[in-house]
């Protein structure tokens, strides 16, 4: 039953169709040769150009929608080149500020280089020792170039630690604030003496000072010269606190480094004089 409601419509749709089509089909036939147009004519020419520019302005439209869209998809892909290039120079200029960084950092470690004894020999930290009992660094630096146990290591801001045993090309250094490590000091403003004793943290302990002896917070502490290890006057830290107990003979004295051990990166070796670092490889740096 349905089947023969749908076939009839179908039948009417294709008949109201035809219709209009032939009646297109007269007026045109109608129109050859004629130079005026009847009523019906005119009716059926003004509906046909309304189809017409129905029809115009839908496809003009479809295209336009269609413009734009290639359009649009142009813009997409001129997006991504332009985010690309810009992320490839936001790596160049990373790189361009980390090499002008280190030209900076190297330029202030040769200008110090100027004021130790020679030789020296510039060394980079490649490592750092996982061993729980020591507070070691490992440089590129080995007993080929002359590196041997006991030399001081220094940096811009003062005092790193020693040299505490090499290989043909690289060496590990013990840092001052392990508690193994001892070197000789003094209060740059009134040059009491005492030994710096790393406390295993990030920080110092000054020993052996007396207490009627006039430290106090904020003193600049430097090393002394004596043992005949690092040269004097390097810097080594600033007091940060001073404590005078009732019983025994001397004062309990907290250092704050003037190196950030957790940051370092380039170094100075202090050589023997007779070491191999008369042939200084510097240049490897630049």
């Amino acid at each position: 039953m349905r089947k023969k409601k749908k076939t009839s419509k179908q039948l009417k749709l294709y008949l109201l169709f035809g219709s209009i089509l032939t009646f297109i089909l007269i007026l045109i036939v109608s129109t050859v040769g004629r130079q005026e147009l009847n009523a019906p004519q005119r009716l059926g020419l003004d509906l046909i150009g309304k189809g017409q520019y129905v029809v115009t302005t839908i496809a003009d439209g479809i295209a336009g929608v269609w413009s734009n869209y290639i359009a649009l998809l142009d813009v997409r892909d001129e997006n991504e080149k332009l985010i690309t290039e810009l992320e490839k120079y936001k790596a160049m200029n990373i790189k361009h500020r980390e090499a002008v960084a280190t030209n900076v950092r190297l330029s202030k470690l040769l200008q110090m280089k100027e004021t130790l004894p020679p030789p020296t020999l510039t060394a980079q930290i490649i490592g750092r020792d996982p061993s729980l009992w020591f507070r070691t660094i490992i440089i590129d630096r080995g007993s080929s170039e002359g590196v041997e146990k006991g030399m001081p290591v220094v940096t811009v801001e003062g005092v790193v630690g020693q040299i505490l045993e090499s290989s043909p090309n690289y060496a590990k250094v013990l840092l001052a604030n392990d508690p193994n490590s001892a070197i000789d000091v003094l209060v740059q403003k009134n040059r009491v003496q005492g030994i710096l004793k790393g406390n295993g943290g990030n920080g110092f302990n000054l020993l052996y000072v007396l207490k009627n002896a006039d430290v106090e917070k904020g003193d600049i502490i430097v090393t002394s010269g004596l043992g005949d290890i690092f040269p004097k006057g390097l810097p080594v830290g600033t007091v940060s606190q001073v404590t005078k107990s009732k019983r025994g003979m001397f004062q309990k004295i907290d250092i704050e480094p003037a190196v950030d051990f957790s940051q370092l990166e380039f170094l100075l070796i202090i050589m023997h004089e007779n070491s191999l670092a008369g042939r200084d490889l510097n240049s490897q740096y630049h």
